[in-house]
């Protein structure tokens, strides 16, 4: 049984592979030396997952830049003249859950020509009011992310609003830090011109091996941020962020 915690830093159009580093690796002898009965055979056992010296038992994770995997190898010795036989697998593993109680963080949004950050020509974009609110960035891993959305006017036809989750790895060494942000799922909230004045729900689910609670170590950071993400008619594309706090309780 075997853990490791995989980190790669990206770096000038480069990706350095700086792990894994293993933070389990414990092995038990199941079964003496011996043949087994003909028929169908059990054997039932378990074992405890204790960690190397100071290292943490982080909760298990699949992204891009940071993997943490939690495997179990079983390998059964054979005669001479038979092929050893090996199986592996991965078992899921869940952080203890925080004693503090969740604080709900609600964020209330509005979106307008004059709110959006990193516009060149502002005077050439169409006029358009979206408001909207978030119930809580402080978000528990296993409930979904509400709120809802409204468009109060748009010169323009929207195409599409969307709800675009992402994961930002930061991973460190003794030549820096590098932090990268990618898209974990997306989902499409309304189709087509959306009536104004309209609420539109937000609700997310949080996919479970793509995302873990929010985790900062001396080497490495796993964040989360989610993007509310208008498209026009015009080819515009609208997009506020958000940062996310995930926390299992």
């Amino acid at each position: 049984m075997g853990t490791s915690l995989d980190i790669k830093i990206k770096r000038a159009n480069k990706v350095y592979h700086a792990g894994p580093i293993q933070i389990i690796n414990n092995t038990i002898e199941m079964v003496k030396p011996g043949k087994f009965p003909s028929g169908k055979t059990e054997i039932p056992f378990e074992f405890p997952l204790h960690v190397k010296g100071n290292k943490v038992l982080y909760e298990t994770y699949h992204g891009v830049f940071v993997n943490i995997q939690y495997t179990l190898r079983c390998d059964m010795k054979r005669s001479l003249l038979a092929k050893d036989l090996s199986k592996t697998c991965e078992f899921i593993v869940h952080s203890a859950p925080q004693k503090a109680k969740v604080t709900p963080s609600p964020v209330d949004f509005t979106i307008t020509p004059e709110t959006l950050q990193n516009v060149k020509e502002r005077a050439m974009l169409p006029k358009f009011l979206i408001r909207g609110h978030l119930n809580s960035t402080n978000c528990v891993i296993t409930q979904p992310l509400t709120g809802e959305l409204v468009v109060e006017h748009s010169d323009a036809a929207i195409r599409s609003i969307e709800l675009q989750l992402v994961r930002v790895e930061t991973c460190g060494c003794a030549e820096g830090y590098a932090r990268d942000a990618t898209e974990i799922q997306n989902i499409q909230m309304a189709d087509g011109d959306v009536c104004r004045g309209l609420s539109v729900p937000i609700y997310m689910a949080f996919p479970r091996l793509f995302t873990c609670p929010t985790l900062e170590t001396t080497n490495f950071k796993v964040e989360f941020e989610v993007n509310v993400v208008v498209l026009l008619h015009a080819d515009h594309l609208i997009t506020e962020n958000f940062p996310l706090k995930l926390c299992r309780t």
